[in-house]
């Protein structure tokens, strides 16, 4: 059992280290230099392009989250909801009643 499983060990350890090489780009030629492979400009290309948009779409979100947070948070915005529920609670109080100025 002792010479096989230092054969199996190495090629196991030969794979590995082959299976990084080509995850990370680096390339062998005919004469066994290692070199690290250009990536291809049009897929780059594609993957700025994708980039701005998402940029762009991401900017637009932002614009709008920033419009509702100071939207909700002025005076005239929160006497405006003030003055809502205070409608809202006067028409839940007696939907059939008619403000006189007896009752009101």
């Amino acid at each position: 059992m002792g010479w096989e499983v230092v054969v199996v060990v190495a090629i196991i350890i030969w794979g590995g280290v082959q299976v990084a090489k080509a995850r990370a780009g680096i390339i062998t030629d005919e004469d066994g230099n290692e070199t690290l492979a250009r990536p291809d400009p049009s897929s780059n290309l594609d993957a700025i392009e994708d980039a701005r948009r998402e940029i762009e779409a991401l900017r637009e979100r932002v614009k709008v989250l920033e419009r509702i947070a100071t939207d909700n948070n002025t005076l005239s915005a929160r006497e405006q909801a003030r003055i809502a529920s205070e409608i809202e609670a006067l028409r839940d109080k007696d939907p059939g009643a008619v403000p006189t100025r007896d009752n009101a």
